[in-house]
């Protein structure tokens, strides 16, 4: 039986890519340096520019490619070795190992790309230049050092740069991720305090309508015990904890509270941060409809435009002028402020939330959600 052909297993596209764009970046450096090398040799010797440019590139690239191959050869070596210094995350072993290793690249890759220099251009006047020069021959190598040396303390302080960047970058995320927890401590207690408030409220006056809004509290915390543990969930979830909210709302203001929800089929499954609407929903209601003799309507509603997500809690309630005897005409309340904050910590400049009257007959106030679209 023959056994089956073996094939080599080829890069994964991502590694691929990687080492393309390196040696992109490599290159980028390397060649102005070996074509400003040629000249000068040109000059010196009064060679032709294309022939020096043929010895230049030629030994310039085998100076690069021991450099390089012991750099993460010796990398791997240390990192097997057990050591953890965040400088071999970027294949950087350290100067004590690299120094006695570019002064032996300069010479090896010049020799190695003098004769490949002579085999591709057919002659060997460049070994017989300087075997009869030894003069100049030390001047090349003087000059192939310089140049080694030079671009590997680039390519280190670049790499030290990658690691800082990396560094803050992790630091940035992690103060992030602490303010989200301490914003989302401060919200929970707060939704809390502001419902057993309104239950309070109730059990005197209407002790049926405090037990229903009870049963109605239960289920909600219930609802919402998981969802408050995770940065994020799906825009479906987020509607029906918003639901959940209002139907304890109904309990207390009964006739007075008329709920309209609208979330596209399409939207439902976008991940969102947990009870980013939640403080929304509460303003709309402890700040314009409750006070409000008669009541109103409060709208949530939810849609795309393009690559941005668009949410709106519109109330018909007393509106900023009267809201601001208050504290949120301004939008500077707990509510907002939280608001904004999350999605300041969470999207940047990407993300807004705009407070602004109704605008039309029925009055009321419209806060507008805008944050980039994620995928679920």
């Amino acid at each position: 039986m023959l056994a089956p052909a073996m094939h080599p297993t080829p890069l994964a596209p991502s590694a691929a890519r990687a080492t393309l764009n390196l040696l992109g970046r490599e290159l980028r450096v390397a060649l102005p340096l070996c074509v400003a090398v040629a000249g000068f040799v040109s000059i010196l010797f009064n060679d032709p520019f294309w022939r020096s440019l043929v010895y230049s590139l030629c030994i310039g690239g085998s100076i690069q490619l021991l450099v390089e191959s012991g750099r993460h050869g010796m990398s791997a070596w240390r990192r097997r070795g057990g050591h953890a210094d965040a400088s071999l995350r970027n294949n950087w072993p350290g100067w004590p190992f690299m120094a006695p290793w570019v002064v032996f690249s300069a010479v090896g890759g010049y020799v190695l790309g003098s004769l490949l220099a002579d085999a591709l251009i057919g002659s060997q006047r460049q070994q017989l230049l300087f075997s009869a020069n030894p003069r100049a021959l030390a001047l090349v190598l003087w000059v192939s050092v310089a140049v080694a040396a030079a671009t590997t303390y680039f390519f280190y302080a670049r790499g030290r740069m990658a690691t800082l960047a990396a560094s803050t970058e992790a630091a940035r995320r992690a103060a992030a991720e602490s303010q989200l927890l301490l914003l989302q401590s401060q919200l929970e207690p707060h939704m809390l305090f502001n419902t057993l408030a309104n239950l309070r409220a109730l059990i005197g006056v209407a002790p049926a309508q405090a037990q229903a809004m009870l049963d109605h509290l239960i289920a909600y915390l219930r609802g919402t015990l998981q969802a408050t543990r995770q940065p994020t969930h799906a825009l479906g979830a987020e509607f029906e904890r918003v639901a959940d909210y209002l139907a304890l709302m109904a309990v207390r203001m009964g006739p007075r509270l008329n709920v309209a929800l609208d979330l596209p089929a399409a939207l439902r499954e976008l991940p969102v941060p947990t009870l980013l609407l939640q403080p929304l929903v509460e303003n709309s209601i402890k700040h314009g409809l409750e006070p409000k003799l008669d009541g109103g309507r409060i709208e949530v509603s939810a849609e795309r435009e393009g690559g941005t997500l668009v949410l709106c809690v519109r109330d018909t309630g007393l509106g900023l002028a009267e809201g601001a005897a208050v504290g949120q005409g301004s939008g500077q309340g707990f509510g907002t402020t939280h608001v904004r904050e999350r999605l300041a910590a969470l999207f940047g400049g990407a993300a807004s939330l705009t407070l602004s009257a109704a605008g039309d007959a029925q009055g009321g106030t419209r806060a507008v959600i805008r944050m980039p679209v994620a995928q679920p």
